[in-house]
């Protein structure tokens, strides 16, 4: 679901567009908040800190697809991210891994940046395009490590990803009404049924991510995660009759070594 909905993004030509669609269609969850029970007053502070961390990763996402193919950037920041969700966790958490596990991360993390940067078929990455891609990935784990903590302190899982869901878009939509309301208004006449897959695919996405966290080691659900990464490859070489090449199976090869060392801690 996450590759398919990063795919759409990337091909409707107009980023910033396509995710306030997608990400303003979760604020529909405001139907289902009377009917749950508040989260508990210590995690609010992490879905307010959960929503301005995502909207600057909206904002660097956006940007990174604007300065280079889907091909070079999402396996670039979904490859890093993991690594900096496992340092991140742990400094802030204190939720330390096994030496297995971090090797079998270190392994899913070389794996996917392998398809960005080497490879004869990958092209060359943009100085521009690595620096929203480091940029973007940093921002991946500031929320993933949010979320992971939020979710443990809520008391209802469900409550929290319902009401981070309903604020998470709104400042990204009030910019887009301010700025470019004509243009953006245009987009979501034409691309009507695009949005709808997108609004369905990326909110169940996170929300299998946020209810995985609830129970599992933040670091091994992201690095899982961003396996999203060799599905991108798969569809395309499916679908899309693109060559599927050396390289990226040798990431295959070293993303299934990370995870059966990552199943083997658990």
């Amino acid at each position: 679901m996450h590759a398919s909905w990063n795919a759409l993004v990337k091909s409707g030509g107009a980023p910033e567009f396509a995710i306030a669609a997608y990400r303003g269609g979760g604020m529909l969850c405001v139907v289902a908040l009377p009917f749950i029970p508040l989260p508990a007053p210590q995690s609010w502070w992490f879905i307010f800190a959960s929503v301005v961390v995502h909207n600057l990763y909206y904002f660097t996402l956006a940007r990174a697809y604007r300065s280079g193919d889907l091909s070079q950037v999402y396996p670039l920041f979904r490859g890093l991210a993991p690594v900096l969700v496992a340092a991140g966790a742990w400094i802030f958490i204190g939720e330390k891994l096994s030496t297995g596990g971090m090797v079998g991360i270190a392994l899913i993390s070389m794996g996917l940046m392998s398809l960005a940067l080497f490879g004869k078929r990958r092209g060359q990455v943009t100085t521009q395009a690595l620096g929203w891609g480091v940029i973007t990935s940093v921002f991946i784990a500031m929320y993933t490590v949010i979320d992971g903590f939020g979710v443990r302190q809520s008391g209802n899982v469900l409550s929290y990803i319902l009401w981070l869901f309903t604020f998470e878009a709104l400042p990204i939509v009030v910019w887009l009404l301010l700025t470019q309301r004509r243009e953006w208004f245009a987009y979501l006449r034409d691309s009507s049924g695009t949005i709808a897959v997108g609004v369905v695919i990326s909110g169940a996405a996170y929300g299998l991510v946020i209810y995985a966290m609830s129970f599992g080691a933040i670091a091994v659900v992201s690095s899982l995660r961003e396996t999203s990464v060799i599905f991108a490859a798969l569809i395309g070489a499916l679908f899309l009759k693109e060559p599927f090449g050396k390289q990226r199976v040798l990431a295959a090869c070293l993303v299934a070594v990370g995870i059966v060392l990552l199943k083997a801690i658990a």
